[in-house]
């Protein structure tokens, strides 16, 4: 055991020897057997500081104090920022999911609706349009007549 050490648990667990860790008693009784003064000198100052803490009483807590403690434990904690929003999260997804169908609807009309062009008056057709169908069905006529 080192000066250094003693030093370093003197200061942990004071001048107490029996509250050290046991591994650590022998080596530190032996460097006091043998007059170690700056060991000596440690153990003295932890053994002050030892007396000036145990010295040393905690006033009782006032009336006053330990109901206000109380009364603050048994109030219901303040709710969470999700829990306070959630009725407006709830609103908000109810939006999102209308504006969701709307803009699936505007996709299909606008599938649906003939393409203008503008240097041309004339429209292409829609995809949903059946007036080729009779075009179509001229041509496989046409084919099993040959």
């Amino acid at each position: 055991m080192t000066p250094e050490r003693f030093h370093q648990l003197a200061d942990a667990y004071g001048a107490e020897l029996r509250r050290w860790p046991s591994a650590e008693r022998t080596g530190a009784q032996a460097l006091l057997d043998s007059g170690n003064a700056q060991a000596l000198a440690t153990l003295h100052q932890a053994r002050l500081l030892d007396r000036l803490l145990d010295s040393h009483q905690v006033p009782a807590a006032s009336p006053a104090l330990v109901r206000s403690i109380v009364a603050s434990a048994t109030l219901t904690p303040a709710p969470s920022f999700w829990r306070r929003h959630m009725d407006w999260w709830s609103k908000a997804g109810f939006v999102g999911v209308g504006l969701a169908g709307i803009a699936a609807g505007m996709l299909v009309v606008s599938f649906g609706l003939p393409l203008m062009l503008p240097t041309s008056s004339e429209a292409l057709p829609s995809i949903f349009e059946q007036s080729d169908a009779d075009v179509v069905m001229s041509i496989n006529a046409e084919e099993t007549d040959q």
